[in-house]
């Protein structure tokens, strides 16, 4: 037993100081050298200040900013911390009922309702954190946005085309506007 022991011991050493240590130090270190921005968890400042993250939605429901996805985290908007879907089935009526206040909440916004409503603004996405909308979406937000805000029509459509990203590798996923970063240009607008 005594002949078992010792190598046991050391084995075990060996090991919590390789899987334990070297290994998460290796990593970190990688990560903060290649992926600095993306390991510390893509944070976006504004004056010294973080505002958001580039990768969770926040809450924007004013007239005079784009909305992004609903969010089905509880026990607020935007949890992070609670991160899922609402599991809603499409003839569960408590989708239906929160499609419908989605709309209404659209159309006390002074959005036009002539045209169809894109289904990412009526609805939350799988995670419930979901920072992204469709250039759809975008598009139907503009005009809202640039009279609440006093813009030109031309000017708010240039800014969405400016923050629209394509397709992940130029064929992974679909196109997408990240809500908070056009907010934040919205304002960075304003300010000039």
């Amino acid at each position: 037993m005594k002949n078992l022991l010792r190598p046991l011991i050391v084995l075990f050493a060996v090991l919590s100081a390789v899987t334990g240590l070297a290994y998460p130090a290796l990593v970190t270190a990688v990560g903060q050298t290649l992926f600095h921005d993306e390991a510390n968890g893509s944070l976006i400042e504004r004056d010294g200040k973080v505002v958001g993250s580039k990768l969770i939605g926040q809450q924007f429901d004013a007239p005079q900013y784009f909305w992004g996805r609903l969010s089905a985290t509880s026990p607020m908007p935007y949890n992070a911390q609670a991160s899922g879907g609402s599991n809603l089935g499409p003839t569960n009526p408590a989708l239906l009922d929160e499609v419908k206040g989605r709309i209404d909440a659209l159309k006390a916004a002074g959005t036009d309702m002539s045209k169809p409503v894109p289904v990412d603004l009526v609805t939350s996405s799988g995670s419930g954190l979901d920072p992204e909308i469709s250039p759809a979406a975008a598009a139907y937000q503009i005009d809202r946005v640039a009279k609440a805000r006093g813009l030109g029509e031309n000017d708010v459509r240039a800014l969405v085309d400016r923050y629209t990203s394509g397709r992940q590798f130029g064929f992974l996923g679909e196109p997408r506007v990240n809500v908070l970063q056009l907010n934040l240009a919205l304002d960075e607008m304003k300010r000039e």
